[in-house]
């Protein structure tokens, strides 16, 4: 707020101070700045965004004026909501956040609704038996384990930190009797010879020369480790599909998600190995080709 003093109403109600602050996020070229000044609002009075509708006169205290001006400067620093407030909400579950972990995204329910499809028909059998790799805040696994309540599953992230947050939130969910977390990077973790009916993650896909050209807030606060897959983007895809096959039953799938212009390179990739028979792309929202779709022989 560059250290001056803010010109307004001598009472600052819920109602004036969103006007303002939205004015004011607009003038920095902040993004969804009414979203962003609702949220960070409702994070300081302690209540539901909806909440504000319906105590727009409420005016708030010197206290609360100033926490919410200390989050306003965190926002203009262009820090994403999510790590401001702690929490994002990912297929209606609330979800812890932490700069250790990516912040959900939309586009991720595109891999969470082909996998819910795939297990709800049964195919793998009434006890199935998932892994999800690398699943930072956990926020696939969980949304799979609420819908699916026979299935087991087992996630990997080489964070530690990673997998208290996703700890936590499977603990917050009620939902951690299902789910075992282990520390390694990617595969590591898992036993030999230790199978799963299916398989799936959102791996790092970015080319490492694009990162630095995202909007700051990607670029200077999530995780590059999450960001990052290699020189072309397909390091990482590419390690777990030739891995993956060792890890899955017969006729067990794997799903990833790519970047929105990756769809041939990653069919290319795939025609080159032998342990595939099918695949599939699936758009997400925005009509990109989101998710592949890979069943073992």
């Amino acid at each position: 707020m560059k250290n001056q003093k803010v010109k307004g109403p001598k009472l600052w109600t819920v109602l004036s101070l969103l006007q303002w602050a939205t004015s004011y996020f607009k003038s920095y070229a902040i993004e969804e700045s009414r979203a962003s000044a609702e949220i960070l609002l409702a994070h300081t009075l302690e209540i539901q965004r909806i909440d504000l509708y319906l105590q727009y006169d409420r005016p708030l205290s010197n206290a609360e004026l100033q926490t919410f001006k200390q989050l306003i400067r965190r926002r203009l620093a262009h820090e994403p909501v999510a790590y401001i407030t702690g929490n994002k909400e990912f297929w209606s579950n609330t979800l812890r956040v932490t700069p250790d972990v990516l912040i959900p995204r939309p586009e991720t329910e595109c891999i969470v609704e082909t996998a819910s499809t795939i297990l709800s028909d049964g195919e793998l059998g009434i006890h199935q038996r998932v892994l999800e790799l690398g699943t930072g805040s956990g926020a696939i696994v969980i949304a799979l384990a609420a819908q699916m309540a026979q299935t087991w599953f087992w996630a990997t992230d080489f964070s530690e930190n990673a997998i208290r947050v996703a700890q936590g939130n499977a603990i917050a969910n009620q939902l951690d009797e299902r789910i075992w977390f282990l520390v390694g990077n990617w595969f590591a973790p898992i036993l030999p010879g230790q199978t799963f009916g299916m398989i799936i993650s959102n791996p790092p896909y970015i080319p490492k020369d694009i990162i630095e050209t995202l909007q700051p807030e990607v670029c200077r606060y999530e995780p590059k480790h999450a960001l990052n897959g290699g020189t072309d983007g397909l390091k990482w895809i590419k390690h777990i599909i030739q891995q993956a096959p060792g890890h899955l039953t017969p006729k067990g799938y794997l799903l990833l998600e790519i970047g929105h212009n990756q769809k041939q390179d990653v069919l290319n990739f795939v025609q080159t190995q032998s342990s595939f028979t099918d695949i599939a792309f699936k758009k997400d929202y925005s009509r990109f080709d989101r998710v592949v779709v890979l069943r073992k022989e």
